[in-house]
């Protein structure tokens, strides 16, 4: 792994926590980590919407690996309810404050918090409609990321979006000189760098993905952002 970031420690200080969870927040709002994650599951729920046609409300599980405080799959539950969807919101985190401060988010979208590793979801096969895991490999070694994958893969009954950074030298440089601007700390200042000196190139998240047995390709988004989203085959 490259470098240290203060989220690899889930026995980190909670106060200094708080803090990255609340700046990485604003990041996803202002940089596209948000809108990265929201953009691939639109397709999905656009033709849910047309499906379904005469105004009956679906409910699905969304279930959010490493969640953070719970913005994106906040963010998504917002964008379900406009195609007429619910969605019921599950987070995984091993880092207990990071459950807590996602568990006490808004109040109509709630978070189920499950303090859990996320290579070994308490799950069962096909156990929730859509996985979402979102800038949480680039935390791991290749190997267990990989495994990450293919789980994600056998408990998802729709869809599975991964969403994560691209190695950027460009960005590196723009996060932080725009740490400063936002009045963001040293802390996160440091991990906004790390954390896209390890993110991923097409070819080595596609790499990933065919080691993982599935059959998509990464694409590139804004803000340095690269994803991949697939829907499970029902024979597995």
């Amino acid at each position: 792994m490259i470098g240290v970031e203060l989220l690899d420690d889930p026995r980190a200080d909670p106060a200094l926590v708080g803090n990255e969870l609340r700046d990485i927040a604003r990041l996803n709002a202002l940089f596209g980590g948000t809108r990265a994650v929201v953009r691939e599951l639109e397709p999905l729920l656009e033709r849910v919407k047309r499906e379904t046609g005469n105004g009956k409300r679906v409910t699905w599980t969304l279930l959010d690996v490493g969640t953070g405080l719970g913005d994106i799959p906040r963010a998504a539950a917002a964008a379900a309810r406009r195609h007429g969807i619910t969605l019921r919101l599950l987070g995984i985190e091993l880092n207990r404050t990071a459950a807590r401060l996602a568990s006490a988010g808004e109040d109509d979208a709630p978070l189920t918090m499950i303090l859990a590793d996320g290579g070994t979801l308490p799950l069962g096969p096909r156990s929730v409609d859509v996985i979402v895991a979102s800038q949480v490999l680039h935390h791991l070694p290749r190997a267990v990321a990989v495994r990450w994958i293919a789980a994600f893969d056998r408990v998802a009954r729709r869809a599975v979006v991964l969403a994560d950074l691209r190695r950027s030298r460009m960005a590196m440089a723009g996060v932080w000189a725009a740490s400063f601007g936002l009045a963001m700390g040293p802390v996160t200042r440091h991990d906004a760098v790390v954390s896209l000196k390890r993110g991923y190139t097409k070819r080595e998240l596609d790499e990933m993905l065919q080691e993982a047995g599935v059959p998509t390709g990464a694409r590139y988004r804004p803000g340095a952002r690269i994803v991949a989203a697939w829907s499970p085959s029902t024979e597995s």
